[in-house]
């Protein structure tokens, strides 16, 4: 009997020992697309990945096994941002032809788009003087917000204290209109908070490490005039601020909201009482010469703040490009709670959480965005898409086959924004 119950024993453990075997290739796709690279079915997050490719006249929605389950043929190309709203149609930023201010990045016409890429809405901002360009975002009242740049000829920047004589420049310029009015009813421009310590005898003279709320327009000149290069926006709906990421300043700027466009060219009124000035900036002292905090940033991309419903919530992902070192990496930023801008002082955030690895770099475009489960989803522009867990794990890789990706957002499939695209 001893002998039998042994053999009982040996068996239900091999029973046990196939079952669990079975459980573990359940977690393992059967076919992998060739352009996954790594592949973890017990700690990825299966979800679609949105693949925005960069200025082109295509993107396609992904799945993690690495094929595509839709795509996308536009009448334009790309001018750079697209997501999918919860709605089920898209929203985009577009080129126009021909345009007058062409610096990378451009666009020039915003679209909404119909689930099936026919378009529902289209928005021009492109003439001699402005161009809408690289990222846009629906606001929370059916607003479209997007960053634009808009000419200063040489010589009234010259008459501002901008040390140039011969070049325009095009700051930066932020813009929220109505799709139903096509009417702007809001606007911010960086021109009207400017500040220089170059010519004591002009306008806007001041000690630059003393006003940290204002611009200095000479920390960047460049013989084309593109001395800011913005690139990214995300809006802030509990305190109702704007996060803008300014490429060649290296930081992201809290731009209030809540003001009206009179105010919003002052330094008083909104619900922060600073008008248009920075109420908060980060990433790089050294663009309002403070010598207090460690700089960050060398170019940067997609401020993204982390929404109420996505773990770190309150907290920003940023993608540094890393072009110092050509070594990117990806941050995650504790964002204080009440937004203070001292002179002289260390205004920078904590770094809470970082992601970088010697395979991962690119100079350009890029950005992240939070999972449902924690983890951190991440386009790196020339390679493709990463997925690191908290620990830093990388539990998926998607190689794109040498196409440039601007961004990548994430939907999960019980997601309106997937639901109402009524593709399956």
């Amino acid at each position: 009997m001893k002998y039998l119950h042994f053999i009982f024993l040996i068996g239900i453990t091999l029973v046990l020992l196939s079952c669990n075997d079975d459980d573990d290739q359940s977690n393992t796709p059967i076919n992998l697309s060739d352009n996954v690279e790594i592949y973890n079915g017990s700690l990825i997050e299966n979800g679609y990945v949105l693949a925005v490719k960069n200025g082109s006249a295509t993107s396609y929605l992904l799945n993690k096994e690495g094929y595509k389950v839709h795509e996308w043929t536009f009448e334009d190309n790309l001018g750079n941002d697209l997501e999918i709203l919860p709605n089920g149609k898209l929203l985009g930023i577009f080129k126009s032809n021909s345009p007058e201010i062409s610096f990378g990045g451009y666009g020039g016409i915003l679209k909404i788009l119909n689930p099936d890429g026919t378009t529902e809405w289209e928005y021009n901002y492109a003439s001699d003087d402005k161009i809408a360009h690289h990222d846009v975002e629906m606001l929370p009242n059916g607003n479209v917000l997007f960053i634009a740049w808009e000419r200063i000829s040489s010589d009234e920047a010259a008459l501002a204290g901008v040390d140039t004589i011969t070049t325009d420049i095009f700051p930066e310029v932020l813009v929220e209109v109505n799709p139903t009015t096509n009417q702007i009813v809001w606007e911010w421009h960086s021109f009207d908070h400017i500040i220089q310590d170059k010519f004591n005898t002009l306008p806007n003279f001041g000690n630059v490490s003393e006003n940290p709320q204002l611009i200095d327009f000479n920390y960047d000149i460049v013989d084309n005039g593109d001395i800011m290069h913005a690139n990214g926006i995300d809006y802030d709906a509990n305190k109702d601020v704007i996060y803008l990421s300014v490429n060649y300043y290296h930081e992201v700027w809290v731009i209030d909201h809540s003001t009206t466009i009179t105010q919003a060219a002052t330094n008083f009124g909104g619900n922060y009482n600073k008008g248009g000035n920075l109420l908060y900036r980060f990433g790089n002292p050294e663009a309002y010469k403070n010598t207090q905090g460690q700089r960050l940033f060398y170019n940067n991309h997609f401020p993204n703040l982390l929404e109420d419903n996505e773990p770190g919530a309150g907290n920003m992902l940023v993608y540094g490009n890393g072009n110092n070192v050509s070594q990117s990496t990806v941050f995650e930023l504790d964002l204080p709670e009440n937004f203070s801008l001292l002179p002289n002082t260390n205004n920078e955030p904590t770094v809470i959480w970082s992601f970088t690895n010697p395979d991962f770099y690119f100079g350009r475009v890029s950005g992240a965005v939070r999972l449902q489960n924690g983890n951190t989803l991440i386009a790196e522009g020339d390679y493709g898409f990463w997925e690191v867990t908290p620990n830093n794990d990388i539990v998926w890789k998607y190689n794109g086959g040498g196409d440039i990706f601007w961004r990548c957002y994430d939907y999960l499939p019980t997601d309106e924004n997937i639901l109402n695209l009524d593709l399956f």
